[in-house]
């Protein structure tokens, strides 16, 4: 891999870990386009550029990390134990669907859901506001929706922002819950992924890997602040058309 190759890898994962539009699904695609192999060595890049968005969501919510805020925690630790479960009991299942025909649906489903969820929510208040006011009981129902997200191109922050509007969250809440909880479910997958493929860092370029970590963590710093900034003025709906018509694409040029 050069440096323009991780360069360009560094922005799809900032870019696109946190917005609704799959970070896995993008760097399929765009590994691919760049004529890149699913070796053991890209790999092992891939899971250290997502450690680097982990850095982001660390630095964006860095007053979150006290104790007065253990209540939210729990309720970040209650919403990562779905995934957790089904993804350790059926992973080798969850890998097989990791291919480029699986991509461009789960791109268009996830963004006709958007657009009907926005539809349904229209003339419905939220009942949570802020991070803060989200209850036991919606973590648990985001946690069950975040479970969507082991089938690529549907997106984890996709399936937790759906789960946590339908059960009443507002638009900026559920996209911050969707943030912190990244951290558990990113650390607990790329801390396996690197452990597994720890050996795969040796003889490679330490060049890379750097320029790949801080491109990503940048990226996904700015965009965490931008996404919040979109969503105090607009809804989803752009996502989900913009979900839709990558799909299409993605299927027209996958046949």
């Amino acid at each position: 891999m050069d440096l323009i190759q991780s360069v360009i890898l560094g922005l799809v994962e900032g870019i696109t870990e946190f917005l609704p539009i799959s970070s896995t699904g993008h760097l399929i695609i765009v590994s691919d386009w760049l004529g890149l192999s699913q070796t053991e060595s890209n790999k092992a890049f891939e899971v250290i550029i997502q450690l680097s968005a982990i850095l982001a969501v660390l630095t964006n919510y860095k007053e979150r990390f006290h104790p007065r805020y253990l209540a939210l925690w729990i309720k970040v630790f209650i919403a990562f134990l779905p995934i957790a479960a089904i993804g350790f009991l059926f992973q080798n299942q969850v890998k097989a669907l990791f291919n480029i025909q699986v991509v461009p649906i789960m791109f268009i489903i996830g963004g006709i859901i958007f657009l009907i969820v926005e539809r349904f929510l229209k003339n419905h208040a939220s009942t949570a506001e802020t991070l803060d006011q989200i209850t036991y009981r919606q973590a648990i129902w985001i946690g069950v929706a975040q479970v969507f997200a082991l089938v690529p191109g549907t997106s984890r922050a996709g399936s937790t922002i759906v789960g946590a509007l339908l059960v009443g969250v507002s638009r900026k809440a559920s996209a911050e819950f969707s943030f912190l909880l990244a951290l558990p479910v990113m650390l607990a997958a790329s801390g396996l992924d690197l452990l597994k493929n720890h050996q795969n860092f040796q003889g490679e370029s330490a060049l890379p890997l750097i320029v790949g970590f801080i491109t990503s963590y940048i990226a996904a710093w700015v965009v965490m602040k931008l996404f919040l900034a979109f969503l105090n003025r607009f809804t989803f709906n752009a996502f989900g058309i913009y979900r839709i018509i990558f799909g299409v694409f993605l299927l027209y040029w996958a046949y």
